[in-house]
């Protein structure tokens, strides 16, 4: 189509669908290696890499055996976990299935939801990378891998397309927020378009995708056992351009992310500008996982380093500086601050009186959690539950880090779950400092939206988090709370409201990852081995040493 902005460049006989179309046609009929005997990418230890770290135990293997179709009803999946499939998990599968997109007869993806009620359709008709990954793991869990094949190949042909906003050219690895594919009956041509942030409100392109791709291409990888993908020399490509991005030195004196407004699944402004949990996790995680299924070859060498010393500092930073809990609290309530040596304590030159009041009364004496932002002179203390759960899922969460998590969301039910897990991020901005923060946005109004809202599709990750630190008993109970409306209620995109009770005012019917998010919780409590393809265990040579001054104590 003309007038699209980032589209690649080709012959003038050669359609772009043609291009494409023969592209992944070639990446899909690679023949697949003899994997019998190789040893998983994850069973690698860093003295393999040969560069001068500690070993590591070694990672998990990297075949899941709960790849295999999940079989709702079988008499011992039924007996195992005690409870029977409810019935609203047939009906989340056709609603799944109806949500497909297809190129050139093949799935390369699910739409952002399917509201045929709603008059303005936006860009909720086009594939979302970050949307796609609960579909991806439900199709995957269920034993249906090609669609998640097909959909990593098209999305790696698209991080190919030159990339511009204005007169600005995008970094060569940038992944799309979206594609849509549109069909022409009259040619009988599909064309593909995409989104890398032009198109976006704000023009923010998506840091998070790069990360959603790796950490999907691992999953595939870890539920299929078909190494074979993940050892093209295409998809070894991708990921080095994406670490390309995320690794390259500047100014930085933190191993954290510098991100925009706006870059990841809260795509508004939402005061998240800095270095915000959510792509610090979902960094941390993807640089483990890029790690694991990187070649040991001349080009793979120098990204394999540089990852594993990046992974040693972001592990240190965050769970020092970005980690909260009553102690910790009561230590920066007591702050000196204009400190400067190498010494200080207050190293971010925090003000007390920044605190907010309400941190105080929502931090039990129980547990504890990430905070959403640290950077000079600045804190945000806000709960954010998708890099919590990344946190927990990563290992950036140290064992009894995430059980303080876990505690966190027990003590403090009624406000991050309610009556429709879960808060997006907790507490709600509103009054002055919403209009300060989000500019007035009208979508984001106190307990909406990004700002407080309930989002259904955050239960596989609470799911997920559940398992792996032995709590599936909350996982349950957030589940059986969704079960009483999400079907009833259409499958809405977010809830509004302290305690999740509305559907949201402007929230989308049929929102496909509502749907996907829900059956992936299903599946995992049902078999949590399938918790293997979204989930790395602790890495024992990135466990620091959780030292603190005398001066700390309180």
């Amino acid at each position: 189509m003309d007038g699209i902005m980032g589209m690649r460049k080709v012959a003038s006989n050669c359609s772009l669908a043609d291009v494409d179309d023969l592209d992944l046609a070639r990446l899909l009929d690679k023949p697949k290696l003899n994997i019998e005997r190789q040893r998983s990418f994850d069973d690698r230890s860093l003295s393999e890499l040969s560069i001068n770290i500690r070993a590591v135990d070694g990672f998990d293997s990297m075949y899941s055996p709960g790849g295999i179709r999940s079989g709702f009803g079988t008499p011992a999946s039924s007996a195992r976990n005690s409870f029977e499939p409810h019935p609203m998990v047939a009906e989340a599968w056709e609603a799944l299935r109806r949500s497909l997109v297809y190129f050139r007869g093949q799935p390369v993806g699910t739409i952002a939801a399917v509201d045929h009620a709603s008059e303005e359709v936006l860009n909720y008709d086009q594939v979302f990378v970050r949307d796609f990954v609960p579909s991806a793991l439900a199709f995957l869990i269920n034993g249906e891998p090609e669609i998640v094949k097909n959909f990593l190949l098209k999305t790696l042909l698209l991080q190919g397309w030159e990339k511009r906003v204005d007169r600005f050219k995008l970094g060569e690895g940038v992944m799309p927020a979206s594609f849509k594919v549109l069909h022409d009956p009259l040619r009988k041509v599909d064309t593909v378009i995409a989104d890398f942030g032009e198109s976006a409100i704000g023009r923010v392109a998506p840091v998070d995708s790069g990360f959603w791709w790796i950490i999907l291409l691992r999953a595939y990888t870890k539920s299929t056992g078909d190494l074979s993908l993940a050892e093209t020399p295409e998809c070894q490509k991708g990921m080095r351009l994406i670490l390309a991005l995320c690794l390259s030195e500047g100014f930085d004196t933190f191993p954290t992310l510098l991100c925009a407004d706006g870059c990841s699944m809260i795509d508004r402004r939402m005061g998240i500008y800095g270095y915000p949990i959510e792509i610090q996790a979902l960094f941390f995680m993807a640089l483990r996982c890029a790690l694991a299924m990187l070649k040991h070859d001349a080009e793979g060498k120098e990204f394999i380093e540089r990852i594993v010393k990046r992974l040693h500092a972001l592990s240190y930073h965050m769970r020092n500086y970005f980690w909260l809990d009553f102690q910790q609290l009561n230590v920066i309530y007591r702050y000196k601050t204009e400190e400067y040596s190498h010494t200080a304590v207050n190293k971010f030159n925090v003000i007390p009186d920044s605190i907010p009041e309400w941190v105080f009364d929502f931090m039990p004496t129980r547990g504890g959690y990430f905070i959403g932002n640290v950077s000079p002179a600045r804190m945000d203390f806000r709960w954010f539950a998708l890099g919590n759960c990344f946190a927990i899922l990563s290992s950036l969460a140290t064992p009894e880090q995430s059980m303080a998590i876990m505690d966190l969301i027990e003590a403090r039910w009624d406000e991050l779950v309610g009556e429709m897990p879960l808060k997006i991020t907790y507490p709600a901005i509103e009054g002055h400092e919403w209009r300060i923060v989000t500019g007035c946005d009208p979508k984001n109004t106190r307990w909406s939206y990004h700002n407080g809202g309930s989002w259904p599709v955050l239960l596989w990750m609470l799911t997920a988090a559940c398992i792996k630190t032995g709590r599936p008993q909350i996982a349950r109970r957030a589940i059986e709370v969704a079960e009483v409306r999400l079907l009833k209620d259409g499958w809405p995109e977010y809830y509004d409201g302290t305690l999740g009770r509305y559907v949201g005012k402007q929230a989308r019917k049929f929102q496909t990852w509502s749907i996907a998010g829900y059956l992936v919780a299903k599946m995992m409590l049902e078999d949590p081995s399938h918790l293997g393809m979204i989930s790395l265990e602790e890495d024992k040579a990135m466990k620091p040493l959780m030292k603190r001054s005398s001066s700390w104590t309180c």
